[in-house]
């Protein structure tokens, strides 16, 4: 039976690369929809028209743009669509969400909590559905330090912010339905550019460190903090490959992946190594993170410097990631997660080259 793809959360950075992992592995699929809100709709068709050269005609007529929304009931599709959709859909990905760790809380209960559910109950209606994908968070974890694992979620942990705190809502949500549903939920860590090209549609993250080395690099920079906190980035290409391989093997039904880094560094590692490949140079002194963080309150300093005061606790966070299911389950395979240190040059090198692109940067309050 030829695959029916559905699609949420497009045309997100990772949703982008996900259609393009199916594209090049099955030209024999059935249908791809791809659900998008209607001010994105022109972005979304503008998107597909790049694809023309590189994919045969007949594969990009398979792909179908549909307009709705998934804080609504069947997110506001027409009867006809979704009459269509329940009797043919089988494979669902939901990775539409809010991912802004300075989200108030109305909006991102609205669209992370209130919008899962109504996947949800979507889901629960699909005669077809083969597997089920929800793209959560490793960050579900909030304030937990020490080793977290994959079959721990509710372990009454609190937040650091209202993405995290609502995404775990999300989760457990999810959770619920893993005796009824095919289920694979996926826990990502912080997601970075392609391995080998450095692409990525948004400087966040881990980017924020060089946007505030850009604005100092006539200064003396100092160290931030001295905590013995441990990265948690993976690179786009990593993950894809990952959930791509993970949501269609039998291995993957009922699964939770913390899809991390296996053999992370420490925070105050990498933060000097941006520094050295960026503008080759080394820190000088240290600055405790309870400074740097009320003058990341002001809305000047945050547009100024292009840095979210909600990345610091990110700085201390004393989480590691345990990532078994996830190696024992690609083992098989030739999925690896690359060192970080061996990307972080390419990586730094894309910044470099696209760091005046506007449309790269978050929008700052």
């Amino acid at each position: 039976m030829e695959r029916t793809y559905f699609i949420t959360g497009f045309p997100g950075f990772i949703s982008k690369h996900l259609l393009l992992k199916i594209l090049d592995n099955e030209m024999s699929f059935q249908k791809i929809y791809l659900l998008v809100l209607p001010n994105t709709e022109k972005q979304c068709r503008d998107f597909l028209f790049t694809l023309d050269q590189k994919y045969p005609y007949y594969a990009l007529l398979k792909i179908e743009l549909l307009s709705g929304d998934i804080t609504k009931k069947n997110f506001g599709l027409s009867l006809k669509n979704l009459n269509v959709l329940f009797n043919d859909l089988t494979d669902l990905f939901h990775l539409a969400a809010i991912y802004d760790l300075a989200v108030p809380k109305k909006i991102a209960y609205e669209v992370n909590v209130k919008g899962t559910i109504n996947v949800n109950e979507f889901a629960l209606k699909l005669k077809s559905l083969k597997r089920y994908t929800y793209f959560s968070t490793s960050y579900v974890s909030g304030t937990r330090e020490g080793k977290i694992y994959e079959h721990e979620l509710e372990m009454g942990q609190t937040f650091k912010n209202f993405y995290e705190e609502t995404k775990y809502y999300a989760e457990r949500e999810v959770e619920k339905l893993k005796t009824q549903l095919p289920i694979t939920i996926i826990r990502p860590g912080i997601v970075v550019g392609h391995s080998e090209t450095g692409e990525t549609s948004k400087f966040d993250g881990p980017y924020f460190i060089l946007n505030f080395f850009t604005k100092l690099r006539y200064l003396p920079i100092p160290q931030i903090g001295k905590d013995n906190a441990y990265c948690n980035f993976i690179p786009i290409d990593y993950l894809i490959n990952a959930v791509y391989y993970l949501s269609h093997a039998e291995i993957g039904v009922n699964k939770t992946y913390q899809i991390t880094d296996p053999s992370p560094y420490l925070v105050q590692d990498v933060y000097k190594d941006f520094l050295s490949y960026y503008l080759n140079k080394t820190t000088v002194g240290n600055i405790p993170i309870k400074f740097i963080s009320p003058l990341l309150s002001i809305p000047f300093i945050r547009r100024l410097l292009k840095v979210e005061k909600e990345v610091l606790s990110y700085f201390n966070c004393k989480s590691e990631y345990d990532c078994m299911n996830t190696l024992t389950d690609l083992q098989n395979t030739s999925i690896k997660c690359p060192d970080f240190k061996d990307i972080l040059p390419v990586i730094t090198h894309y910044y470099k080259v696209h760091k005046t692109v506007i449309e790269k940067h978050v929008l700052f309050k």
